[in-house]
């Protein structure tokens, strides 16, 4: 069964349509898949086969050029027309902004496609072009043919469920937690350097979750007297622990967050430590040592953990620390 559409160009129709649909759907920010799968066309192929139709709408002739051409013109001019109006864009006051190229190129489409339906209009019914739909396998005494077209068919389907399917799956980027420690003031800056014993300070501690998956992240907070000699014999320095105190645990779940290199950042979560020591030394090493697991060892306050403290170190997924001097 062939359909045909003989009275209105069906096919322009169709692409000012799904550009009207498109726009607010990317202007309001909808979900990234359907924007994708409305957007590629809009950009790729519909001003260019808009653009094509307003200067050929007749059907094929020694002059005039058939589907396939459209087709291929069509990517062609859709690569070639959206630049130059970003192009154009880039003088105005507007710039090159999401919002700009999406309502020009929707401009474009409605202007060039009203003008392509007065033309296809104004020509005479029978040199029009129009599509055809042809539902029905073809006429064909040979079976090896029908198998070739529905085997055919299938691959296309296929092919365009794998776009689409590559399309609409997330993306999984670079996996990773952001682990920081803020002065008392929310800055990079105003650490505890010098204390007294037992003083009381206090820092921000913060994490933000990129790994694309619910984490329960502990932080257990160690507190490390060391030194740093020089090997003669590696000829480089090492670092010696001389005595490591266990000082605190803190344990949050968050969910993941995705990642804005265009935004600006923001914390996700953070956590206002405070803290006083007890112990006298130069340059004790406040250690944040994040697990991304509950960590289930339980740890006293009064013993030393010198033996251990690196191999817990080496386990942790991210660490920072702070120098301080207690007198």
């Amino acid at each position: 069964m062939k359909i045909s559409f003989k009275k209105h160009p069906i096919d322009i129709i169709l692409c000012i349509t799904w550009s009207t649909i498109l726009l607010p759907i990317a202007l309001l920010n909808i979900e990234e898949p359907i924007r994708i799968i409305l957007g590629l066309p809009f950009i790729l192929f519909i001003p260019g086969y808009i653009l094509i139709f307003a200067l050929f709408p007749t059907k094929k002739t020694d002059k005039e050029i058939d589907i396939i051409e459209r087709i291929a013109l069509s990517f062609g001019l859709s690569i070639a027309v959206v630049p130059l109006i970003g192009l154009a864009l880039n003088y105005t006051p507007w710039g090159i902004r999401l919002q700009p190229i999406l309502i020009s190129i929707f401009t474009f489409i409605i202007g060039v496609g009203a003008i392509a339906i007065y033309r296809w209009m104004k020509t005479n019914p029978n040199e029009r072009f129009t599509i055809s739909l042809n539902v029905s396998l073809p006429k064909s005494e040979s079976k090896l043919d029908k198998a070739l077209t529905i085997i055919l068919a299938l691959s296309i389907t296929i092919a365009a469920a794998s776009l689409v399917y590559a399309i609409i799956t997330p993306k999984t980027g670079e996996k990773f937690t952001e682990l920081y420690i803020l002065g008392p003031e929310g800055n990079a800056t105003g650490y505890p350097k010098n204390l007294t014993i037992g003083e009381e300070a206090s820092v921000i501690v913060g994490i933000v979750n990129h790994e694309y998956r619910t984490i329960n992240y502990t932080i257990e907070i160690w507190l490390i007297n060391q030194t740093t000699i020089y090997n003669e014999s590696t000829q480089e320095n090492e670092t010696i622990c001389n005595h490591a105190w266990y000082m605190d645990k803190i344990s949050v779940m968050l969910n993941r967050i995705p990642v804005d290199i265009e935004g600006s950042w923001t914390p996700q979560w953070e956590y206002n430590y405070s803290f006083s020591i007890d112990k006298e030394g130069e340059h004790l090493k406040l250690a944040f040592l994040l697990f991304t697991t509950s960590t289930a060892e339980a740890y006293s306050y009064d013993m030393d953990y010198k033996d251990v403290i690196e191999e817990k170190i080496n386990n942790a997924y991210r660490e920072t620390h702070l120098f301080i001097t207690v007198t």
